[in-house]
């Protein structure tokens, strides 16, 4: 027999059964990880006593979750995580960690306002090695990350346009005077990465010139019209005086044969 009160019953035991169920799992995992953590943490401790014990100094870097930000730096998007000495993602291989005292500059690609994600470029202290790229972090993870370069004491720098990162580390190794303001005829020129910025806004201001161009050309073109416009005028007020001077030679010629006869 059909009982709809039945029905609705054992839907609500159902119901409340996969939230118990949700809810436990919830716990069970957060118990896990609370676990995991506490254990590491001791296991970090013991080793550093042991090493102490042996007259051996090691010290455990923790990753600051916080301040942590989204972006692929080999195949996939994955979470990397400031440490005190390092920037790393140990969740996914192929592991990334970049030691910060190793960092020479950071430079942000791609950075306007239409774009939805930029590229970081990590440029290290050994020329000859080509710079990291952590490739498609969220443009609204930027300001985090400037925050904390200035707090690491790290310069950065930001621009439009992607960098040929091979041909900018062979500039930089063959200019003596990369950090001086000037170059070695006395003019003046970015000291540093500054370069990197002042050429993004170079090309900036070149588009402003083309556009004043176009526009100066625009002014040209109106005037050369309007100059048409009066040549037309005058041509028009030249006809009409030429209809007027024939009709009066008509009526002297009339005046002339009346006064013959």
């Amino acid at each position: 027999m059909y009982d709809p009160d039945e029905l609705d019953e054992e839907q609500r035991e159902r119901q409340l059964r996969k939230k118990l169920n949700e809810m436990y799992l919830i716990e069970f995992h957060f118990l896990v990880d609370s676990c995991f953590r506490r254990r590491f943490k001791e296991f970090c401790k013991k080793m550093e006593r042991v090493a102490k014990h042996h007259r051996f100094h090691l010290e455990f870097d923790i990753p600051y979750r916080d301040l942590g930000f989204h972006g692929v730096p080999n195949r996939e998007m994955v979470l990397i995580q400031p440490t005190v000495r390092c920037l790393v993602n140990l969740t996914e291989t192929p592991f990334f960690l970049v030691e910060l005292d190793r960092v020479e500059h950071i430079h942000f690609e791609r950075c306007t306002f239409r774009s939805k994600n930029f590229d970081m470029i990590i440029i290290l202290q050994n020329f000859d090695v080509l710079p990291l790229s952590i490739n498609a972090v969220p443009m609204n993870e930027l300001d985090a990350i400037q925050e904390w370069l200035t707090d690491c004491s790290i310069t950065y720098t930001a621009g439009q346009a992607s960098m040929s990162w091979k041909s900018v580390m062979n500039l930089v190794k063959g200019d003596p005077r990369f950090y001086e303001e000037t170059d070695e005829h006395g003019e003046s020129k970015p000291a540093g990465w500054q370069f990197l910025q002042a050429d993004d806004n170079h090309d900036g201001n070149e588009e402003e010139d083309d556009g004043d161009e176009d526009y100066s050309a625009g002014d040209d073109d109106d005037e050369d019209e309007d100059e048409e416009d009066e040549d037309e005028e005058e041509d028009d007020e030249e006809d009409v005086n030429g209809d007027d001077d024939e009709d009066d030679d008509a009526l002297d010629w009339d005046a002339m044969e009346a006064s013959a006869q």
